[in-house]
């Protein structure tokens, strides 16, 4: 398996696509019955096989994450084989929460001096849609093209 098995209530979700996949796949509704009773391993497979294929699908069309915590927001934009990074954090003894959108929007207009940015961007080593998958493994949420915006045109040096 490339990424991981959707939980149960995903799977509800895709309840319609898995059928199709089944049956693409020559398992109609009676052999996936059986196969579950007699053959779960195999079934677990199946299911493996179409989680890949319903993530992957997804992470092809997310380009925007972000991580927020009390002392920090990182916003990530995942392009084709570039991945963008922007940091903002309190300085050094500094006490700014940044870990709600009202926060931040308070922390960015009325405490800027209090904070310390970082922009930096690296080559994306593999797949683009794997980096997206290890993104929010480790805590990222999906985000906005327009929070994105709004961030590079607040840090802009025109500013």
């Amino acid at each position: 398996m490339k990424y991981r098995l959707l939980a149960d209530d995903e799977l509800e979700h895709f309840q319609d696509e898995l059928k199709q996949f089944l049956i693409v796949n020559g398992v109609h509704a009676e052999e996936w019955e059986k196969m579950n009773l007699e053959e779960p391993q195999k079934a677990v497979e199946l299911i493996g096989l179409f989680s890949d294929t319903v993530l992957q699908r997804v992470y092809e069309k997310l380009r925007y994450f972000e991580f927020r915590s009390a002392n920090s927001l990182m916003l990530f934009y995942v392009g084709t084989d570039i991945i963008h990074l922007i940091s903002v954090s309190p300085k050094p003894g500094e006490n700014v929460d940044l870990s709600t959108v009202e926060s931040i929007h308070t922390a960015l207009s009325n405490q800027a001096g209090l904070l310390n940015y970082f922009k930096t961007s690296k080559s994306i080593q593999g797949e683009r849609e794997m980096e997206a998958h290890r993104l929010l493994n480790q805590g990222c949420v999906v985000s906005s093209e327009e929070f994105w915006e709004k961030m590079i045109e607040t840090l802009s040096p025109e500013k």
